[in-house]
């Protein structure tokens, strides 16, 4: 697709421009690897590679354009350099206007939060398509337009492909796209230049430290999502989070509230919690769903106040949420013919973790072991690791440290700062196996009829990542496998 390149640039704040803006362009990259002739380069300063080292490898591969923060001393000849104060944000403009800036012709909600991203905008996908509209999603699971499935790597795809993402929606006649908004996304700019009709933010607790070094920058990173929506469009806020109202400071958008504990816009009450699912008291109306735990009752408040405040009804809404399913590994139950009651969830963090082990908690009779299963990642946030194993240990009657996906650190590193948080009168219920598999057929040999395994940590994931390589691992499979090998 050819584009001019003062057509492209639109909208991007320039600080100078060294040669020909009515150029055609045949493409816009990011990455010198992919760039073709005649194509856009953007030069970004990412988190461990700088673009600017790649301008000369770009102009070799046919840029006849550089969208760059740093003018060269000599510029080459017959290629256009634009400089700009932040090549990210410019990015993220570029590649809505490259694609027809597609996120204006949806109706377009994020939603952000430490937990539940995920199953909030599942369930308001699933919504919507069953209200008989054409919608799309992007998640942590998957990316699906209409009923087309497109494998996700990332919270957030990059401004390139998501925008990519978001043209496709418009010609398959999307009216609606929901997407999970990531901290990192944020803070890369990877939302630039994308016009949201409503933002949900569920809660915040500790995560990615490791990439944003505080708290306060991970609410902050958080925050901007609504600082930046336009008076068009809404805030949605979990106010039983204490930082709910931190995210309304200064937005633009027309402001609403959720919440199970304070008066709210939007408020609910647990009428009943169990495996079978959740009694609601939803506004004043009771509704039965098919997800489980207190967590969840948020996760269904929150698209259920999104799809009221996009005019539909309410009737109608409760209705089709009654009947939905909750995302692929999240508090999901593990059929395998067997009397053990098998978890797998996605909780990575202390308060994830925390949630569902209380959940499982408020289901015991008493006479029945939790045994749980958990790990860290590597290559992330190190001082979560022993708040989750002290979270693990306290909620579980034995517990299994194993590995997650170690990525580049050691396994034996991870593990060790896990059972830093294990006081000394849990140790003795407490194992640790490297080997994931193994410690899911441990769980599984020591369980007896009727306790309860929580595999937790990697939920829908199919994958472990170990020095770099992506191996197949499936904790759904291999748990109902072991299930099944030790009742036969």
């Amino acid at each position: 697709m050819k584009m001019l390149l003062k057509d492209i640039l639109y909208k991007v704040n320039l600080t100078s421009v060294a040669g020909d803006m009515g150029l055609e362009v045949t493409g816009v990259q990011f990455d010198s690897r992919k760039v073709e002739k005649g194509n856009l380069f953007v030069a970004v300063k990412g988190t461990q590679v700088d673009g600017h080292e790649y301008i000369d490898q770009a102009i070799k591969q046919g840029a006849m354009a550089v969208v760059c923060e740093e003018m060269p001393f000599e510029p080459a000849k017959d290629v256009t350099f634009v400089a700009t104060k932040n090549s990210s944000h410019a990015l993220g403009i570029i590649a809505s206007n490259y694609h027809g800036n597609p996120s204006a012709k949806l109706k377009l909600v994020g939603v952000t939060g430490t937990n539940g991203k995920t199953t909030t905008v599942t369930l308001l996908y699933k919504l919507f398509r069953s209200l008989g509209y054409h919608a799309g999603m992007l998640s942590t699971v998957e990316n699906v337009i209409n009923d087309k499935i497109i494998p996700s790597s990332h919270t957030t795809p990059d401004a390139l492909s998501l925008n990519e993402l978001m043209a496709k929606m418009v010609k398959e006649k999307c009216q609606f796209a929901f997407m999970e908004v990531s901290s990192h996304a944020i803070d890369q700019n990877r939302i630039a230049g994308l016009s949201f009709d409503g933002a949900v933010f569920m809660n915040i607790s500790h995560d990615h430290l490791d990439y944003h070094t505080t708290f306060e920058n991970y609410i902050n990173s958080k925050k901007r999502l609504f600082d930046e929506l336009p008076a068009s469009s809404f805030a949605l806020v979990n106010l039983d989070d204490r930082r709910g109202q931190i995210m309304l400071q200064n937005t633009k958008a027309a402001q609403y509230s959720f919440g199970l504990k304070f008066m709210t816009d939007y408020k609910a009450k647990v009428v009943t919690n169990s495996y079978q699912g959740l009694e609601l008291d939803i506004n004043g109306q009771s509704v039965w769903f098919r997800l489980i735990g207190k967590f969840n009752a948020y996760n269904l408040l929150a698209a259920y106040a999104v799809a009221e405040l996009l005019h539909e009804d309410r009737e109608e809404v409760l209705m089709m949420l009654s009947g939905l399913e909750p995302a692929p590994g999240r508090f999901e139950v593990i059929q395998a013919g067997s009397d053990i009651i098998a978890l797998v969830d996605y909780a990575h963090t202390p308060d994830a973790l925390e949630n569902v082990l209380q959940t499982i908690d408020g289901f015991r009779s008493g006479n029945e072991q939790v045994i749980t299963v958990v790990g860290c990642g590597g290559n992330r946030d190190k001082d979560k690791r022993p708040v989750m194993a002290s979270i693990a240990v306290k909620w579980s009657d034995k517990v299994i440290f194993t590995d997650d996906n170690p990525r580049d650190e050691e396994s034996k590193d991870i593990l060790d700062d896990m059972m830093k948080g294990v006081g000394k009168s849990f140790v003795k219920k407490t194992l640790v196996i490297s080997d994931r598999k193994e410690a899911i057929k441990t769980a599984c040999s020591m369980a007896n009829d009727h306790d309860i395994i929580l595999v937790a940590g990697k939920g829908h994931e199919d994958y472990q990542e170990i020095k770099g390589e992506k191996m197949p691992f499936d904790d759904r499979k291999i748990l109902k496998e072991m299930l099944e090998l030790f009742r036969s």
